[in-house]
């Protein structure tokens, strides 16, 4: 038994490593060797605007983390616009000019937005309670009593009834 338990021992650090190890793994960027850029002032570029794209295929994944075939497309597409001199604002407007306003991670909160962002979240409040005061009001109301014909009624279906 001692045996056993002096060996399960040498276990605990490499697991407790292991652990580690997986906690401090942050997400895998899938830009491919050949995409990286040789100046790494403008390859920084790259990263920090590919990190606001929303991938297309994988919904919410930046194209920096997605393996799809068309963030790779739009990966290429941001390093080939830095080398021919464009700024970040003006490679952001021709994407989103491109693809809508749905390719940002973090569209910007003017106009439609604004209303969902703000008024939607308030307005689906407003009905939530709304809907429990209504269902509350229901549950505490005093239930109906069944009421029975009156002495017309009784007499108008007597004479229809043929009795």
């Amino acid at each position: 038994m001692r045996r056993l338990m002096t060996g399960m021992a040498g276990w605990a650090p490499r697991l407790g490593g292991l652990l580690l190890a997986l906690l401090m793994a942050g997400p895998v960027a899938a830009v491919q060797p050949d995409e990286i850029l040789d100046d790494p002032a403008l390859e920084e570029r790259a990263r920090e605007i590919s990190a606001e794209l929303r991938c297309l295929v994988c919904r919410n994944e930046s194209i920096d983390e997605s393996n799809a075939e068309l963030a790779r497309d739009l990966r290429v597409l941001v390093r080939d616009r830095l080398v021919a001199g464009d700024t970040n604002a003006e490679i952001m407007e021709f994407v989103v000019d491109r693809y809508g306003e749905y390719v940002l991670l973090r569209p910007q909160a003017t106009g439609a937005n604004w209303l969902l962002y703000w008024a939607g979240p308030l307005m689906f409040l407003i009905a939530a309670g709304a809907g429990l005061a209504y269902l509350r009001g229901r549950s505490r109301a005093p239930a109906r009593a069944e009421a029975g014909l009156s002495p017309e009624e009784q007499a108008r279906l007597r004479d229809i009834m043929g009795e």
